[in-house]
């Protein structure tokens, strides 16, 4: 059976989707131009939900079994859609894993509203959810902190000025309010973040 839900078995969910960007030859010499071109593609659907035909088309492949597989782990409602921004994100990680800060940036850049540049607490939750590899995550503790107006959004800038006041926020508002995580998570870069998503099985596969 093709794996559910990106996160139910953390470990093995962002292996197999390691395994998967590799056997469909995803990750290339020029990841970073495919991400951009991923982004700005992702962002023009507005989260509109896609079906595996055209998910396939967005990726310019045949729906193969392996991209079946693929699909599955971010069809998390098993209604045969999913939102591709969510496969952009999990993407940026596989294929920058240190520059977690880049991830969320394009996140932000594909879910932010046109008009103000930012995005809501349920958005945040989805890029964090996505970016830690993590079927279920709380947020609002920490969307709270980060939104000191009480505006009901956020911008990356402000984000990222957050971040550079808090350095262990994760530890502090992700960590505690979430089971799962502490001390038998994987190792934390200096923001906060993981630093690298991938275990160590997959640098023998680079």
């Amino acid at each position: 059976d093709p794996p559910h839900k990106f996160g139910l078995l953390v470990s093995f969910c962002i292996f197999r989707f390691n395994l998967l960007v590799l056997n469909l030859r995803l990750k290339r010499v020029n990841s970073e131009k495919l991400l951009q071109d991923y982004g700005k593609r992702a962002r023009k659907l507005q989260g509109q939900r896609l079906s595996l035909e055209d998910f396939a088309q967005f990726l310019e492949l045949p729906a193969s079994g392996e991209l079946r597989h693929m699909f599955a782990l971010f069809d998390e409602n098993e209604d045969h859609s999913m939102d591709v921004r969510e496969f952009v994100v999990a993407f940026s990680v596989v294929c920058r894993p240190a520059k977690t800060l880049d991830t969320i940036r394009l996140a932000f850049q594909m879910f932010e509203a046109e008009e103000d540049g930012a995005i809501t607490e349920n958005e945040l939750m989805c890029i964090l959810r996505t970016a830690l590899g993590v079927g279920e995550l709380r947020v609002s503790r920490l969307f709270r902190a980060i939104d000191e107006e009480d505006s009901g959004k956020i911008t990356f800038e402000r984000f990222r000025e957050f971040v550079d006041q808090h350095p262990d926020f994760a530890e502090q508002y992700l960590y505690s309010d979430n089971t799962g995580f502490g001390s038998s998570s994987p190792s934390h870069a200096a923001n906060g973040f993981c630093a690298d998503f991938s275990p160590r099985e997959q640098k023998k596969l680079d």
